[in-house]
């Protein structure tokens, strides 16, 4: 009879389950039914079925997992790739009579409404497998819980209409797609959505891998999984495995196993192991590149119009992210920041390292595990990026902003050996001696910037990078104009930490602007690229559920005229061999970099490259380094009277470039061209006859102890203004 009911169709199937609706109530209580077939309208009803919420999964250059994201936890895999033994557990326990009914099975569900008519209420299920994935896309489908309840409701209505669904199921798939799509919509308990994440949550295996005991556990556990769920104790784990047991029953009852297979199996302890499904950044070893990849997908308008949208993408979509993380480079930021700062130090360092040439971030570090615990010594942010890619302010990267300045000074034709006296301290000659980019008036006459260290008198766009000379680059700066050295930072990706504009104050190449390594690493990158700057890249590729591949390419575009890049990168390899940075050294190969440290020393920095790698490092306290300033502290296990640029940023760096480039042949910087830079113009030194001028060699013979940097007041260039000019800044 079964098989001729299959052949019968949806209209057989509606004559029947009307004649079972129309059932006179058995019993003395009776029971309200549904009476009239033009009332069921019992016509399929096509079902709408989005995809399933899939786990999004990122990966390193090498195509390593190092995340995933997921709303619910399920890889959807074909039926060909869920063991034989699975199958036939759950139709045998779920419905043994699957691939010979219809949309319904009949004989089970007239004998289910025969029962719940004589209790009086819906008692007894009888529900096909169709039926049950049909609900359970009803469930996954709805956005609210009204909506959820109405999916679970106990009526005859709700069961109607699922019926419809069925009929056209049915009608669209063979038995065996719509099996394969109901093993991997079902929930099995213990956060498992779909047989492959259960197989792996429960037992550490493949869905094609289970044995006997396991399938039947898994088959058990869909009829009341919240109940079962093993994870929630002893008495769920007892009854999951009585539940097992009557699967493994019923097999051998319906000849699927012998008997003998059923009593060894039930012999067997649960086994269940509660493998950990790692979910989320918090939980990836490489925790703020994770976090600078999520905020970058959550910002493409490739992903969705809305922020909701992406996210709901993020985290149901199923991509497979392909990133720009190289794992040697991560390794080695990460052993240089451990072997010089400890976690549980006050002060945090963080680095970045970029590719020259791609933008491509290639490592991500921080001293601190990410994380919510703050006795664990964790922190909740990325300390590496900015704001937008859930950092916070960051910190001030002091003279690694000259660099800037040079830049702005090189392109405005001055040469290598151009120059410029530089007092003991530097006072702004007027209000109108530096203007900012709006034309206003910002230079400070009531403020003094001054050198902590080293011989005031004349240096070279040379000797006083090298020495890092306060005095010396605010009067380059007011040379070569405090606009123009804003916009050489913006052409290089310069922008503050937080997302504010940047501050236009006469003290800007002094870095009072709060940054982050990604960016100030990129910024340094671009100039190895011989003035090609490629914005920041994290994400290289991403592959839909679909199969479709998004490939992403860097955006790179003209910043410097190629032959300033190769002087500044000239000047800037004299800082390892004359500059700040010699008694660190270099490391055995051509590179260049710039010293950091902010007024009173708040914050220390090194940003560097080669032609193959640029980083920056930062280092500061999170509590504030304004307030809690980087002088007296024990950092590393080593005390420090103040931290400077190449105190700890310094050697952070060097170790990190020579474990990152191991292996990888020496790359030489473009020969600077001599006849356009060498020597001097205008500005060449005074002659060393006229007694009232400094001897040029002054400050120069012996390298600054350190670079520290002057600014305004409390960092507010605007306390020091005139009323009226404040007032133009604050408007800005």
């Amino acid at each position: 009879m079964s098989g001729i009911l299959r052949l019968a169709g949806a209209a057989t199937t509606a004559g029947v389950v009307a004649a079972a609706l129309v059932l006179p109530a058995v019993g003395g209580s009776g029971a309200a039914v549904v009476a009239g077939t033009d009332a069921l309208n019992l016509r399929p009803a096509a079902l709408e079925e989005p995809p399933l919420p899939e786990k999004t999964t990122v990966y390193d250059a090498e195509g390593h997992q190092i995340a995933q994201f997921y709303a619910q936890d399920r890889k959807v895999v074909p039926l060909a790739r869920i063991a034989e033994v699975m199958r036939t557990a759950i139709v045998a326990i779920e419905d043994d009579r699957f691939y010979e009914h219809g949309a319904i099975d009949i004989e089970g569900t007239a004998r289910a409404l025969v029962t719940n008519l004589t209790s009086g209420g819906i008692s007894q299920g009888g529900s096909s497998i169709t039926q049950q994935y049909v609900k359970q896309v009803l469930l996954n489908s709805a956005d609210s819980e009204e909506e959820k309840n109405a999916t679970l409701e106990a009526s005859y209505s709700r069961k109607l209409r699922e019926l419809r669904h069925a009929m056209a199921v049915e009608q669209k798939y063979t038995k065996d797609e719509i099996l394969e799509k109901y093993l991997n919509i079902a929930y099995f308990g213990a956060g498992a959505n779909g047989v492959e994440a259960a197989a792996r949550r429960f037992f550490g295996v493949s869905a094609a891998d289970l044995d006997l005991a396991q399938a039947a556990t898994l088959a058990g556990a869909v009829q009341d999984p919240n109940t079962t769920s093993p994870d929630r104790g002893k008495e769920a784990r007892e009854l999951l495995l009585r539940r097992r047991n009557v699967v493994l029953d019923r097999m051998a009852g319906l000849g699927r196993i012998t008997r003998a297979q059923a009593d060894a199996a039930k012999d067997r302890k649960l086994g269940y192991k509660g493998v950990k499904q790692p979910n989320g950044c918090q939980e990836s070893r490489y925790p703020y590149f994770c976090e600078y990849v999520r905020h970058e997908l959550l910002a493409n308008l490739d992903f969705g119009g809305t922020r909701r949208q992406r996210e709901q993408t993020f985290s149901l979509g199923g991509l497979k992210i392909r990133t720009t993380l190289d794992p040697e480079a991560q390794q080695a930021a990460e052993a240089a920041i451990k072997k010089h700062v400890r976690a549980s130090d006050r002060a945090l360092a963080a680095e970045a390292l970029v590719e020259p040439g791609t933008g491509k971030i290639k490592a991500m570090a921080a001293s601190r595990p990410f994380g919510g615990s703050a006795r664990d010594d964790e922190i909740s942010y990325n300390a590496v990026a900015d704001k937008a890619h859930g950092g916070l302010i960051g910190f001030q990267p002091g003279s690694t902003f000259k660099t800037f300045t040079l830049i702005t000074a090189l392109k405005q034709g001055m040469k290598i050996d151009d120059g410029i006296t530089a007092g003991a301290g530097y006072t702004a000659p007027g209000y109108s001696t530096f203007k900012n980019c709006a034309g206003r008036n910002v230079g400070d006459p009531s403020w003094t910037v001054t050198n902590d260290e080293g011989s005031p008198g004349f240096k070279t766009l040379e000797t006083g990078t090298w020495g890092s000379v306060n005095t010396f680059f605010m009067a380059l700066q007011e040379r070569v104009g405090l606009c123009q050295t804003v916009e050489t930072a913006k052409s290089l990706g310069i922008k503050r930490a937080d997302g504010a504009k940047l501050r236009e104050f006469e003290t800007f190449t002094l870095g009072i602007n709060e940054s982050d390594p990604v960016t100030v690493a990129t910024a340094y990158a671009a100039i190895a690229a011989r003035g090609t700057y490629c914005p920041p890249m994290a994400i290289t590729s991403v592959t839909g559920r679909d199969g479709q591949t998004t490939d992403y390419r860097p955006r790179c575009e003209r910043a410097l005229d190629p032959q300033v890049a190769d002087a500044t990168a000239y000047i800037l390899s004299g800082v390892f061999t004359h500059g700040t940075m010699s008694g660190v050294g270099g490391i055995g190969r051509p590179a260049a970099g710039k010293t950091g440290t902010t007024d009173g020393y708040a914050s220390a920095w090194f940003a560097g490259f080669t032609p193959d790698l640029a980083g920056a490092v930062s280092i500061g306290d999170p509590r504030g380094s304004q307030r809690y300033k980087l002088t007296g502290v024990t950092i590393g296990g080593r005390y420090y009277g103040s931290v400077q640029g190449a105190s700890v940023p310094g050697p952070i760096w060097k170790d990190t470039m020579t474990a990152a480039l191991r292996g990888v042949a020496p790359t030489r910087f473009t020969p600077v061209d001599m006849e356009r830079f060498g020597g001097c113009a205008e500005d060449c030194a005074p002659s060393r006859r006229d007694p009232d001028q400094p001897d040029p060699g002054d400050a120069t013979t012996e390298p600054r102890a350190d670079d520290a940097t002057q600014e305004s007041p409390a960092d507010d260039a605007t306390d020091e203004q005139p009323a009226d000019e404040a007032a133009d800044v604050a408007e800005e």
